[in-house]
């Protein structure tokens, strides 16, 4: 346990943005699966909506430091060839 009042205060900030991050891992989580389950069930439309919705999302991790940018990019990218594969 910190003892020192700065290193008190700096657990007690970490301990807020853990639980933050925590919180927006989960809605990215969330947004992509969403979409997975779309692609799987063979609904074009629908998968294409959860990717609009899924998307921001994304990115906005990345603005945020929760993911990487080519990951996301990577993630993003193979959601929308799997869409466009999809029989219309």
């Amino acid at each position: 346990m910190a003892n020192i009042k700065s290193a008190i205060k700096a657990a007690r900030k970490a301990k807020g943005q853990t639980e933050v991050n925590q919180a927006r891992m989960s809605s990215i989580r969330t947004a992509v699966r969403k979409v997975e389950e779309a692609i799987a069930s063979g609904d074009k439309e629908k998968a294409r909506s959860a990717f609009r919705m899924a998307e921001p999302e994304v990115m906005r991790g990345v603005r945020k430091g929760m993911l990487h940018r080519n990951m996301a990019a990577r993630k993003l990218s193979r959601l929308s060839a799997r869409i466009k594969a999809m029989a219309a």
